[in-house]
């Protein structure tokens, strides 16, 4: 799902922006939150800037215990990819509009309703 990529590439770019050097469990914790987002995203324009909060929400409840010294990344910082979110949500809604669609056939023809 291009939705779940994404939301994991920005992520993990929007906290090393801002300075942090994330564990390997950390890197896991964005992986499994942003395809378990993804799962349920409705082909809503900017619906993935929603579901980043959500990822950057789980990965911030880690902080105190791998980087005690740092403060959480603030929920702002997702004002950094807005220019481009709206071009690539264009791109990624269709594309996975059509993998919806395609699936659908696929399980038609394998049991259809006759």
């Amino acid at each position: 799902d291009g939705t779940a990529l994404y939301i994991a590439v920005v992520v993990s770019f929007l906290f090393e922006i801002y300075g942090f050097e994330l564990s390997l469990a950390q890197y896991a914790i964005i992986l499994f939150t942003a395809t378990l987002a993804a799962v349920g995203t409705a082909a809503v324009p900017s619906a993935s800037l929603v579901l980043m909060a959500i990822v950057i929400g789980a990965v911030n409840n880690t902080i105190p215990s791998f980087a005690p010294d740092k403060d959480p990344l603030p929920l702002h910082a997702i004002g950094i990819i807005l220019g481009v979110d709206r071009l690539l949500d264009m791109c990624r809604t269709c594309v996975n509009v059509w993998g919806d669609s395609v699936g659908a056939k696929i399980i038609t023809r394998l049991a259809p309703d006759d």
